[in-house]
């Protein structure tokens, strides 16, 4: 059965097995800081490990009840995620649609389009929700 660990400062998909009469684990996805199980980590297990059963629909469940707020205890979150935000500003101030029209993998280009939509939306509901907090410090 997969479970998920944490291991320094990143939580680790990962399963038991037993060989040699010893009990090892076999690292099945790194889940971040935050443990995440989208179907892109489920697909990738199951690509790697297509014998292994693994409950995705429990894992889910695990990992959403037990979502601790990582700022609570620490601002190193917050100080990555504005890193994060700075680093994706600059490359997003780099990129040349021209350039992305000009790109054979047309697919690739709609995804990169998509996520940028799906990016603003997530941005104009959270600057929604600051709004109405009503703090000073988050008028936009």
């Amino acid at each position: 059965m997969a479970f998920i660990r944490k291991r320094g400062g990143s939580y680790y998909l990962v399963h038991n097995v037993r060989h040699e009469g010893r009990v090892r684990q076999i690292h099945l996805a790194c889940l971040g800081r935050r443990p995440r199980i989208s179907d892109d980590v489920a697909r990738g297990v199951a690509s790697q490990h297509p014998f292994l059963r693994v409950d995705w629909k429990e894992l889910r469940e695990k990992t959403s009840r037990n979502v601790v707020q990582p700022f609570e205890h620490d601002s190193r979150y917050l100080r990555d995620l504005l890193l994060a935000i700075r680093n994706l500003h600059f490359d997003l101030a780099d990129l040349s649609f021209p350039l992305l029209e000009l790109t054979k993998d047309r697919e690739l280009s709609a995804q990169l389009i998509a996520g940028l939509k799906l990016l603003r939306g997530t941005l104009d509901v959270k600057l929604h929700e600051l709004r109405k907090v009503k703090a000073p410090a988050f008028d936009a």
